[in-house]
Parts: C-alpha cells; sequence; structure tokens
C-alpha cells in the first residue's frame, strides 16, 4: 500500500498525547493531535510510584484516546510511556494493566532510547547544522540531553531532574525566593558533572531546546515582540536576550501573576519555573550564542522511526507494491 494510518501514544511524566498520522515513504502526515494533562507523575515520582490517583487519570485518558482510534478505524497503535514508568516500582505492572482494562500495548523505553527519538524528531523540523549543538528537552520526570551535529550524537544522556521531581524538591514558596533558587542551581552543579565535561570537550555553540517548556517560551515571547508564526512552522521564535526577560519575569510573580503572562497555560504555569531556572543554568555553563526552538521533539521521532521501520518491512512502498 502507498500510505498507512497509525496511532502514536507519548505517555509522558505530565502529559499523555496521541497522534494519529498518516505515513508514505517519503512523509507523514498528523491530521489529528490529542494532549491531556494526566500528570501521572504527580505526588508519587520521587518517591518511585504511579499513585492510585494517577493510574485512575491515566486510565480515563486512554478510554478517551481508544475510543478516538477505534472511530478512526486505526489498527496499528504505538504507545511509548518514559520517566514516570520506567522508575516507577509498580510501572511495569501499571502497564499490564492499561492493556487488560484498554487493550492498549505500550513499550517503556530507556533514557537513551528517549534521547535518540528527541534527536531523530528535532532533525525533522531543521537543519541542525554542522557545529555541534546541545538539544535539550525537559520533561516531567526526566531531562535528555544530546551533543549532535546535523549528521550524528557525539554524546546523550538523560537526567533524572524533570520539572515534576524539581517542583517537589524545590519550590515551596510562590514566587520562588532567591534561596530556593540557589539550592536548584547547587544541585545542577552535584547532578550535571558529566554535561558540563562533555560541553568544554565539544564546545556547541547553539542550544536547541524541544518539548513543552520551550514551546511556552516561544509563544510568551511571540507575545512580547508581537510577532506571530503562521501555519505550520517547525521551527519557533526565541532568543537569549528575550528569554533573560521571560525567567525575570516568571521568578517575580506568583501563580496568579503567572498566568496573567500572555502565552502563559495552565498546565505549565507552575513547572515552568524551575524549568526555567534549569535553563538559565544551562546558558550559564556553556555561554550560548543563540537558541533555537524545535517545536519536534520525542513524538516526531517516534513516528519518523517508525516510518523508516515500515519502510524496511515493505508495509509502505512507494510503488504500492
Amino acid at each position: 500500500m502507498t500510505a498507512q494510518k497509525i496511532a502514536v501514544l507519548d505517555l509522558g511524566t505530565n502529559t499523555f498525547n496521541l497522534l494519529l498520522v498518516t505515513i508514505t515513504p517519503s512523509a507523514y502526515y498528523i491530521f489529528q493531535n490529542e494532549k491531556i494533562p494526566v500528570k501521572i507523575g504527580k505526588d508519587g515520582i520521587n518517591q518511585g510510584y504511579i499513585t492510585d490517583e494517577a493510574q485512575e487519570r491515566a486510565l480515563d485518558a486512554l478510554r478517551i484516546y481508544k475510543e478516538i482510534i477505534d472511530k478512526e478505524k486505526i489498527s496499528l497503535v504505538y504507545g511509548y510511556a518514559t520517566s514516570a514508568f520506567r522508575d516507577a516500582r509498580n510501572g511495569e505492572s501499571f502497564k499490564n494493566l492499561i492493556q487488560e482494562k484498554t487493550g492498549i500495548m505500550i513499550n517503556i523505553i530507556s533514557g537513551e532510547v528517549e534521547a535518540d527519538f528527541i534527536y531523530k524528531g528535532v532533525k525533522t523540523a531543521f537543519d541542525i547544522g554542522g557545529n555541534p549543538s546541545l538539544i535539550m528537552d525537559i520533561g516531567g520526570g526526566s531531562v535528555e540531553f544530546i551533543i549532535c551535529d546535523r549528521d550524528q550524537i557525539f554524546w546523550k544522556k538523560s537526567y533524572n531532574i524533570g520539572a515534576q521531581r524539581l517542583l517537589d524538591w524545590f519550590h515551596f514558596t510562590d514566587p520562588i525566593p532567591v534561596i530556593e533558587i540557589e539550592k536548584l542551581d547547587n544541585f545542577f552543579e552535584r547532578e550535571l558533572v558529566s554535561l558540563k565535561e562533555q560541553i568544554a570537550i565539544y564546545k556547541p555553540t547553539n542550544l536547541i531546546g524541544s518539548s513543552g517548556t520551550f514551546d511556552t517560551l516561544s509563544e510568551i515571547y511571540q507575545h512580547k515582540i508581537n510577532c506571530f508564526l503562521k501555519g505550520d512552522e517547525t521551527e519557533l521564535p526565541l532568543t537569549i536576550n528575550g528569554f533573560e526577560k521571560i525567567y525575570q519575569d516568571i521568578i517575580s510573580k506568583n501563580k496568579v501573576g503567572r498566568m496573567s503572562i500572555p502565552g502563559m497555560i495552565e498546565m505549565r504555569v507552575d513547572m515552568i519555573v524551575v524549568a526555567a531556572c534549569l535553563v538559565k543554568h544551562i546558558i550559564g555553563i556553556a555561554n550560548f550564542d543563540h537558541i533555537r526552538v524545535s517545536s519536534h521533539s520525542l513524538k516526531e521521532g517516534m513516528i519518523y522511526v517508525i516510518q523508516q521501520e515500515m519502510i524496511e518491512q515493505n508495509n509502505i512502498s512507494a510503488t504500492g507494491n
């Protein structure tokens, strides 16, 4: 056949995403994109456990997604789960419960595989370039760093310092006080020694942000400069100077104040404080010249890999044979 419809589920620590996709040998087309803020890591991620309440939220979301998938008569469903599942002692049993209750099979991926998917996803968004760049993807449970150029990955690592974890560990007062920011910075210094070493070796000049935090930072930036993207642009605007101004705005406000920032969304209003502190720290380590934002990340990397596997297995072909 010349094209194939599939469903891709990305079960993140904060958000469950569903993409319905038409795949051809030369391209893929996302014709439906759903997002539900399940927050599966809430109240349990730092204890290595998915709570009963989080499981119920997850099952409710997946039942909704199953109805959408069935309505489109899609039989090929690819489900991937990340940090909250892989680090929870009941992650495997909950994966089995999902299959029992919804019929959806989930694959719990490692941090290394997650980083590979992110790299491939960013590559579908724009040309990374021939000089080393640092890709940074902030999830709820983990953060992936990839030093790469357009042709290869030089180094990659997944750290369990996602925004939900940082929120639980460090952000107790709103607005966040200087002492909590200092504690965050000290924590980053201890946890990210290997990243700092690799930055010194490869000297990436660009920071490439992907996934939710950077989407929101770009949206806020677009409101500040009163210049909005139209269509399906896959590189989103943000500058180092623009980020610095947004960062100061974010850390100086409480939740109500942050929600009043044009471009802020409710599902990110809490975690964006610690996430912005992490971005600020990374910029300080490397003194980057530029920041780029990719609207493609993990999900798009998953789709790209699925597409390549289907071509190799002759499930789709240019001739339709």
